[in-house]
């Protein structure tokens, strides 16, 4: 399974190859800004990465406890760990996290002594879900729309499926 993403002057490219069962799916957008506004390909973008991301089974056999000191650092660990990218909205939502402990009276302490890392892991499991699952493709065109560095939240893992 691969993914691309390329643009230049005159066209905007996104390809997806989702391999599923035995069947390959190829999905493209190759389309000439002028056939397609720049909002239109990104919903067209955001609805190709909503369904790729469905695809994506959430691990059931968890591997061994993992350390983490804080909400994005347990996310690295965890794509690491299974070779799995997290969603776009997950991992916004543990960058918020991480943001809303500065200024508590726990803020520098290591998150794993809080909350217990398979507790952790559960739960970004949950959420990883939830956004797989339900997330409009609508929604986070709107969200690309108003982050230009949207694209830094996008993890570029690409496992077999």
């Amino acid at each position: 399974s691969s993914s691309s993403s390329s643009s230049s002057s005159s066209y905007s490219s996104f390809d997806v190859e989702v391999q599923v069962n035995d069947g390959t799916k190829n999905v493209a957008v190759d389309q000439p800004p002028k056939e397609l506004s720049s909002y239109g390909l990104l919903i067209r973008k955001a609805e190709i990465y909503q369904e790729y991301m469905k695809q994506l089974p959430i691990p059931t056999q968890r591997g061994s406890v993992i350390p983490f000191t804080t909400w994005m650092g347990l996310g690295r660990s965890i794509k690491q760990l299974y070779g799995q990218p997290l969603h776009y909205l997950t991992n916004i939502l543990l960058k918020q996290w991480d943001h809303s402990r500065v200024g508590s009276e726990d803020e520098h302490r290591p998150l794993d002594i809080i909350v217990h890392p398979c507790k952790a892991e559960a739960t970004v499991w949950l959420v990883e879900e939830l956004h797989r699952q339900t997330s409009s493709h609508h929604h986070m065109a709107k969200l690309w729309q108003s982050d230009p560095m949207h694209y830094a939240f996008i993890d570029s893992i690409f496992p077999q499926l």
